[in-house]
């Protein structure tokens, strides 16, 4: 009756393991946690897949002697010298909360980000129409800068002309008289 109880008790846990990993996919993919705290949460799954395996074996008698396996996986891996990963990775700030708690905190820090992101993408877009605006105003100056630039090359010519006009007179001036 005892062995019947504890295989029944066995592929619970594991059914439950397996459960709990499903769960932590679907709220890895749909977003609901960050993927740190997924890869986070998968340690822990696979830490538990492995007290499961080892808790098989000492029940089948195939481990170590039942009396160190059974010490080591009560106290939580204490004899090893692990402490609970819950209590070491979690931070200060979320320490003590629940779910729904978490949750709301989530999504404070994604709208804070959001109203950041919001605020960045108006700066860009104002530096980018002043951008285009420089830019117009440089084509513009260009323009002037080209029709100056014939205007003085006309009155430069006109001015050669009109020089060796003057030339030519003052020679005929001097050559009479």
């Amino acid at each position: 009756q005892v062995n019947v109880a504890i295989r029944t008790s066995l592929q619970s846990l594991r059914e439950k393991i397996e459960q709990l990993r499903e769960l932590l996919l679907r709220a890895v993919s749909t977003r609901q946690i960050t993927q740190l705290e997924g890869d986070r949460r998968q340690n822990l799954v696979d830490e538990l897949l492995t007290r499961h395996r080892q808790l098989e074996a000492a029940y089948r008698n195939e481990g170590p002697e039942p009396d160190t396996s059974r010490s080591s996986l009560m106290a939580g891996g204490a004899k090893r010298g692990v402490t609970n990963p819950w209590l070491l990775e979690e931070p200060e700030e979320t320490r003590g909360l629940g779910f729904d708690e978490l949750r709301q905190q989530q999504r404070r820090i994604i709208e804070e980000q959001d109203a950041g992101l919001d605020a960045l993408s108006s700066i860009i877009s104002r530096q980018k129409q002043m951008g285009q605006e420089i830019g117009n105003e440089l084509d513009e100056q260009n323009e002037i800068i080209d029709d100056l630039t014939n205007l003085v090359e006309s009155t430069d010519e006109r001015l050669r002309g009109q020089t060796r006009h003057v030339k030519m007179v003052d020679k005929k001036s001097t050559s009479c008289g």
